[in-house]
């Protein structure tokens, strides 16, 4: 298998990890709830861990840039359908502002890694 594909696997793991970690910190209550305060640690970690091993197949701050920028829109979705919090246009403008960043990056810079 490709260093990329591996790198762009891990990526989306450690991205689907911090995901669940950060619905898990909601969940915590301020860490005065054990379950979801543990799972959450655990989450971070294991995202973290993925995250090193992105980081073989490319470079620091593309994968960064995807992690933090895919992790925004997946929260803000689970936000959204699990949590029934709403969004203004304002926060859908910058959503899809990080999105495009997102997408620049990737298609047209000659610093990720392809």
């Amino acid at each position: 298998m490709s260093p990329a594909i591996t790198a762009y696997g891990a990526l989306a793991g450690a991205i689907v990890l911090e995901v669940i970690a950060t619905t898990l910190l909601q969940k915590s209550a301020q860490f005065t709830k054990l379950l979801p305060t543990a799972g959450m640690v655990m989450f971070y970690a294991a995202s973290f861990y993925l995250l090193t091993h992105a980081l073989k197949g490319m470079p620091l701050g593309v994968a960064y840039a995807m992690w933090g920028g895919l992790g925004i829109v997946l929260t803000a979705l689970i936000s959204v359908f699990v949590f029934k919090q709403s969004l203004d246009y304002a926060a859908l403008a910058g959503i899809g502002l990080i999105v495009s960043g997102v997408i620049v990056m990737n298609t047209l810079s000659n610093t990720a890694a392809h």
